[in-house]
Order: C-alpha cells, then structure tokens, then sequence
C-alpha cells in the first residue's frame, strides 16, 4: 500500500465508477495517503471526517481528484482513520455551499455504514435542496429517505409541482429575452442572456445544458472581467461533470487574460488546476499548485472547494512526491500554506514528523 524510498513515498490505491457528479463532487480526503502513512509512522494519529471511495472497476489503481481509498475500507465509511469516532456530519457540511455540499452529504449517505449518521446526511441535503430549485434532485432525496424521517421529509408534490411549473416559465422568458438580444445584435446582453440561461441550467441541474451556454458567452465577452467570470464558471460546471480536460483548458484562458488577476481569483485558479492534476495522477505537480494558493481564498470558493481541503490536498500530495528538501522549502517554510496547515494539525503533524525522521 504506501513505502518510503529515498525520503517518499509511493502510494497505490483502489476505487471503482461512480456517477460524473459524484465524481466530481467528492475531490477526497485522500484517505489512502494517510493509510500509507500511518503504516510506517506510528507517532501520528489522524482522524478522517470522511472516508470517500471511488467505484471505478477498470482501474482499480487510479487515485481519482473525487477521493482515494484502499481496500476494503469502505467499512470505515464515517469513522476516523484510527480513531474510530463518528465523523460530523454537520460540522463537515458547513465547509461547503451550494451543490457540492449536498452531493457530499449525498455520498456520505451512500457510503456510511451508520444509519443514524446516513440520516442525518440525508436530513441536511434535502434542507439544502429545498433552498433551490432542483426538484429532479429532490425527488432523488425523499426516496432515498423513504419515510424514514417522518413526515416534514416525506415528498411534497405540491412543492415540487411548483418548483417545475415556474422553472418552464422562467425558461421561457429567458429563453425569449435571447432571442430578442440576437435580434437586436447587442453582444453585451447576448452574453448576459447565454450567462443567465447557463444560470437556470445550473440551478436545475442540468449540468449539460449549463455547460454549453456558459460556453457560448465566449465569443460575447468584450472585457477581461467578462472571460474570468466564463472561465470560473466552465470550471466549476466541468469539474461537478468529471471534465477534467475542460478544467484545465478554462484555468489557461483566464491566466491569459491580459489585466492581472486578483488575488482571491488566482487562488481560485490555483486549486482548480491542483484538481485537475490530481485527477491525473500528477501529484507532485497538484501539490504544487495547491502550495502556491494564497491565504485570500479563505471562504470564497466554497462552493467547490473548502480551505481544509487544500491543506489536505497539498499536504499529502507533497508528502508523497516531495524529496525532503522540497518538503522543507516549499511547505514547512511556506508562510501562506501555514497557514492552511493551522486548519488541519493532523496533516501538519505529519508533515512535521515525516520530515523528524
């Protein structure tokens, strides 16, 4: 499973197929990095809030951006690593916003072999699907609870009817309102149109659909602003859609602007492109970009990716591509990534104890 050769460490681990949302959704906590660890560093202790497996049976190698795993560890789904305590489920789910925090209360429901613990993933995303506008989704959900959370999470088809009926009214406007901008060739409110439309579609779920007319707003933007906001969304709709080729292509373009980026923004571009890499496989070269995110993404990209997360993500990517001079230089004297380090001890305990040996 993990070895130390020349001051590394070369990790393997399993998975199988998921769906391209959860995929996308679940960037994990790298469980089968701290499994390799600990089985030659008996001094450090981590507990895990989430233990997410891949499900991908023709390559059952792959360490997937969604979450590595290692063997039969499924089991521990919801459990520390070597703890054994309960993970919470609450306190995880406040780090995230939007749809990546119900489809990661989803998987936690799918994979936890606690059921009051399931229920209580389950409680939080239908309450944070019914903030939107997702009835597919919600659907999904209350059967998924079956009944089992009394009758407020029992399907509300009254709800869900009206949900569809003003979503086909809102598409019909705004599909009209294009048309009109089309016809009177005014590239600013064609691209706000597309942008709008790409909106809806995101917010219904269909990702596919947001995709494409995100993308359309392309040939419309006349100012670097207007490509940052279009590359930032093709980002996170391709990475919710296991797109990883279009995440790395979009972090390109906006780096290509020619105004310089603002920090919170090249923070943001940092860690996308790090997921992209560790989709690939490539972790020296995630560890690398997770390391260059500066301390301003705090809060701001929650709706992807959690300031935990890159502590987690670069942390054990370094640890296991990183000789130990780069481990000294380009994280333990790395003043911002400390910073992110601060968020997580049980990571920077490790590092700090690999790098005692």
């Amino acid at each position: 499973m993990g070895a130390v050769s020349d001051g590394r460490v070369s990790l393997t681990a399993r998975g199988s197929k998921s769906s391209a949302v959860h995929r996308s959704q679940h960037p994990a906590i790298l469980l089968g990095f701290c499994e390799a660890i600990l089985s030659w560093n008996s001094r450090s202790r981590v507990k895990t809030r989430v233990a997410t497996m891949d499900d991908d049976d023709d390559d059952d190698e792959a360490m997937r951006s969604n979450g590595g795993a290692v063997d039969d560890l499924s089991s521990r789904a919801g459990k520390g690593a070597a703890g054994g305590e309960l993970m919470d489920v609450e306190a995880y789910a406040a780090l995230y916003t939007g749809r990546t925090k119900v489809a990661r209360l989803l998987f936690i429901a799918g994979r936890c072999g606690n059921e009051a613990m399931q229920l209580e993933a389950l409680r939080m995303a239908h309450d944070e699907i019914k903030k939107g506008e997702d009835s597919h989704l919600y659907r999904e959900v209350t059967a998924k609870i079956g009944g089992r959370l009394g009758p407020r999470y029992a399907l509300d088809q009254s709800w869900a009817d009206t949900v569809d009926r003003r979503a086909e009214v809102r598409k019909e406007k705004l599909e009209n309102e294009l048309t009109g901008y089309k016809t009177n060739l005014i590239k600013e409110s064609i691209r706000m149109g597309f942008n709008d439309l790409a909106d809806y579609f995101y917010d219904h779920g269909q990702l596919g659909d947001a995709f494409k007319n995100y993308v359309r707003t392309r040939d419309y933007c006349t100012t670097s602003k207007h490509i940052i906001h279009m590359c930032l969304s093709v980002i996170l709709v391709s990475i919710e859609l296991g797109q990883f080729t279009h995440v790395s292509n979009y972090v390109s373009k906006a780096e290509q602007t020619p105004e310089q980026l603002d920090l919170v923004t090249h923070s943001k571009l940092r860690c996308a492109a790090g997921l992209a890499y560790l989709e690939t496989k490539k972790y020296k070269l995630a560890a690398r970009k997770f390391l260059e995110t500066g301390p301003e993404l705090g809060n701001n990209y929650t709706d992807m990716i959690a300031p935990q997360d890159v502590a987690i993500y670069g942390g054990l990517c370094a640890l296991a591509s990183f000789d130990r001079t780069e481990l000294k230089n380009k994280v333990l004297d790395n003043i911002n990534f400390r910073n992110f380090l601060e968020l997580v001890p049980e990571v920077r305990e490790l590092i700090n104890d690999f790098y005692a040996r």
